[in-house]
């Protein structure tokens, strides 16, 4: 491709600032169409980023002929229904994460995408961004020398919406997004671990509805081992109190051990060694997907290549699954 004509199924919150601008800012890049089923918030969110078409019809979008490869923005439900769509159609997929409610899905996506010879991208954007491209830096530069293991902290309290459930997050809806804010954020922490120290090839877990403000699983424990042989642990809580808010992944070797924030974007990696405490600062971008997305308009025009595949997508989504089976599980 010259130019790559993208259109949007599912202009919601998540494209106003983190990806859509993306698009049509990204070099060799271009935003022609957007979807929603709420034709009035189509239009009005084409009317504001100058798009020069919407639709409330996901069929007519990928069918556009001026439309050569399609953004996936919908919730994990719909994730799959809408890649095997757009592969029949021959044209290339980037869709949201999670990539999908189960493992099985897919595999099913990878599947299709593969048959049809088209790519599928995944939004964990987090591989392109400056501070875990650092992480990977200093684990290549061996400033940690032997990886030994890694461990994720995530606790925070529950917000307004979780609290009232008349108004619960779609998030929180098993049917809709997998299992609660462990699928929603865990995803992105395990697939940064799977980018900087390779797939894991098991793990198992626990997982419970302590405080029962909604019908997924508000605490998750997770052990799991690389095919490197590095070990990992993780710990999710989205009941605590207000005080107790972490969000912290460390990875620990023989000479130093490196952490950072996986969502507060503007905190510091920081550097430990014998040698002392280094940090490093880097200003969040704008667009937070923008990186990411460039190095899928790079693939597309056959000048670069994507960290975030169909491939590794899954391979998060297999963990999830091996977590919440709540029994040990290794790789088939």
């Amino acid at each position: 491709m010259d130019r790559v004509r993208w259109g949007i199924i599912g202009c919601g919150d998540v494209t106003e600032i983190k990806s859509g601008p993306a698009l049509y800012k990204c070099d060799g890049s271009e935003l022609v169409a957007v979807m929603r089923r709420d034709g009035e918030k189509a239009a009005d969110y084409a009317y504001r980023h100058n798009i020069p078409r919407w639709y409330d019809n996901a069929d007519a979008l990928i069918e556009d002929p001026d439309v050569d490869a399609i953004y996936i923005a919908t919730p994990p439900n719909s994730h799959c229904h809408y890649t095997l769509l757009a592969a029949a159609a021959g044209k290339p997929v980037y869709v949201e994460k999670p990539m999908a409610l189960n493992y099985a899905e897919c595999k099913e996506m990878t599947a299709a995408c593969a048959a049809a010879k088209v790519p599928l991208f995944v939004a964990y954007y987090r591989r392109q961004l400056p501070p875990f491209v650092k992480v990977a830096e200093l684990l290549q530069d061996g400033a940690l020398g032997q990886v030994r293991f890694a461990t994720i902290q995530q606790y925070g309290a529950p917000s307004a919406a979780d609290l009232d459930s008349t108004r619960h997050p779609w998030r929180v809806v098993r049917e809709i997004a997998g299992n609660g804010y462990f699928y929603d954020l865990g995803c992105h922490q395990l697939d940064l671990l799977d980018y900087l120290l390779g797939p894991v090839v098991s793990a198992r877990g626990a997982a419970a509805n302590q405080a029962g403000l909604y019908e997924s699983d508000d605490i998750v424990s997770a052990l799991f081992e690389f095919e490197s042989g590095v070990l990992g642990s993780g710990l999710w809580c989205f009941t605590t109190f207000s005080g107790d808010a972490r969000d912290c992944t460390e990875i620990h070797g023989s000479e130093g051990r490196v952490e950072f924030s996986a969502f507060a974007l503007d905190q510091p990696v920081i550097l430990s060694t014998d040698k002392g405490r280094e940090e490093f600062h880097f200003p969040p971008p704008e667009h937070v997907q923008q990186p990411l997305i460039q190095t899928i308009v790079d693939e597309l025009r056959g000048i670069g290549k994507c960290p975030s595949t169909g491939q590794s997508g899954g391979r998060t989504n297999r963990v999830l699954d091996m977590v919440l089976s709540k029994a040990s599980a290794s790789a088939s």
